[in-house]
């Protein structure tokens, strides 16, 4: 049994640096690691690493690099309980739910796993009597991922384990809050027999890891989730090596509860939707927009199961929403709320610090909420709720769409004209339709607009790490 509690960085299969930056848990600040502060010569080595062994791993078959994915899948299922444990405590968001994304993450390497010996190529019908065309796809090469915080190994999978079945290699930068799950991650492929240099996960200072990644030649793909603001910094830092761009950034989700819907399943999926993981997550509901013949009922409906809600430690029993992840976000929802308030919205439930204090928030709705308030153009990333009156459907389609963002969007209707009126007019990458998840392995993530460029999942997920070839043979 691998010891997958790393404090370490991994480059070129080797556990390297010593611990300088404290990480803590969330919910108490009590320290629980010291990692490696690297910066621009070690991501320099990982990179030359992971230039290293792109030639070895992208000759193997498809069916052997298929075999080791196969073996990291079954390692993380099988310490699933123990890396959800780890993934609380640097994270803090309940058991459960960690445990979930240790699911979700490892659904990727499987997928992937299967889809590394179903990358196709095409023949195409020649206008030359003596040529014949094929067209074949080759892996991109080297390719850096940096990841966010607030889902530290879904993150990781998502974009390593299809770069990894083309045939690619990679240099990981996880979040600062978060490392210590990227290390894991890092250990158990190391476990699975993923060759050295294939997987580098290095922690530090964010500017000169990501500089570093941005300027070398050697890096062919730079994937990206994150603020949308640091998307733009990392495509002008790319531009002069013409890298390849995958961006999953912000979000400020409609969700929409037409005077059709089924407001009890409304109800249910809008809890999903907005306060899984606190609130803390890209594709959360950030508007709701509720139609006036049913607004009462669901305000009413909604305010009664978020007071059910447990506010408390992620690893305590029952405990359905842990705390925020550091100050600056607890200050940016009292932020957000008091100016809702000021101008004019009610607080149903919550709207104020837990008793718990430090970085828990209450469970928050908030209704009255109108287009003037900050929070209808920034995203919360907490755990309120703000509910918007509307009238018609061509009414909330504008509202929704009014926005520079267009990751996810969600509504529940029943009229199936209406379904696809509304679900084709919304001006999204994903519309989810009368459920409040619609994350999966098997179907294309990512969105339109300022949201980011490019797809994750799906068979999509895996061309975003390849080149498309075209071989004309002539004199036939």
């Amino acid at each position: 049994m691998t010891e997958f509690h790393k404090e370490q960085c991994f480059i070129n299969g080797e556990w390297l640096g010593k611990g300088q930056t404290p990480i803590t848990n969330p919910a108490n600040d009590v320290q629980i690691a010291l990692v490696p502060n690297m910066g621009a010569d070690e991501t320099k080595k990982a990179i030359a690493a992971a230039k290293a062994a792109f030639g070895p791993w992208s000759k193997l078959l498809a069916k052997e690099r298929s075999a080791i994915l196969r073996k990291w899948y079954e390692l993380i299922v099988a310490n699933a309980d123990e890396l959800g444990a780890l993934l609380t405590k640097e994270q803090g968001k309940p058991l459960a739910e960690a445990k979930g994304e240790i699911m979700y993450a490892a659904s990727f390497v499987e997928f992937y796993a299967e889809e590394a010996k179903r990358i196709y190529g095409e023949t195409i019908p020649s206008p030359y009597p003596d040529g014949r065309i094929v067209v074949i796809r080759q892996p991109i090469g080297v390719i850096a991922a940096i990841t966010p915080w607030n889902f530290p190994a879904a993150m990781i999978t998502r974009k390593v384990a299809p770069a990894f079945a083309a045939g690619c290699t990679a240099v990981v930068k996880p979040a600062p809050d978060t490392p210590l799950t990227a290390f894991a991650l890092a250990a158990l492929a190391q476990e699975a027999g993923l060759p050295d240099g294939v997987l580098n996960v290095i922690s530090g200072d964010a500017q000169a890891i990501g500089g570093a990644m941005c300027e070398s030649p050697d890096v062919r793909a730079m994937t990206f989730t994150g603020s949308t603001a640091v998307g733009k910094i990392l495509i002008k830092q790319c531009a002069d090596t013409v890298k390849q761009m995958g961006l999953e950034l912000g979000g400020n989700a409609p969700f929409i509860v037409f005077d059709d819907a089924d407001v009890d399943a409304a109800v249910q999926g809008a809890m999903v939707s907005k306060f899984r993981n606190a609130g803390q997550t890209c594709v959360c509901a950030n508007r709701i927009f509720v139609q006036s013949g049913v607004y009462e009922e669901f305000s009413k409906k909604l305010t009664i199961e978020v007071e059910k809600m447990k506010v408390g430690f992620g690893d305590e029993d029952g405990v359905t929403q842990g705390p925020l992840i550091n100050d600056a976000a607890v200050a940016k929802v009292e932020r957000l709320v008091g100016d809702a308030v000021g101008k004019g919205a009610s607080v149903t439930t919550g709207g104020k610090l837990h008793e718990l204090g430090g970085r828990f928030y209450e469970p928050t709705v908030l209704t009255n909420v109108t287009k003037n308030m900050d929070m209808t153009t920034n995203e919360i990333f907490g755990p309120v709720a703000p509910l918007y009156k509307f009238e018609t459907e061509d009414e909330v389609v504008e509202l929704a769409n009014a926005t520079e963002f267009g990751l996810a969007s969600y509504f529940y209707a029943r009229d199936l004209g209406r379904v696809w009126r509304v679900a084709e007019a919304l001006d999204y990458g994903m519309v989810c339709i009368n459920s409040g998840i619609l994350s999966t392995e098997v179907a294309p993530f990512g969105g339109v607009k300022e949201s980011g460029i490019g797809r994750e999942g799906s068979r999509h997920g895996i061309e975003e790490f390849t080149e498309t070839k075209y071989m004309l043979m002539s004199g036939i």
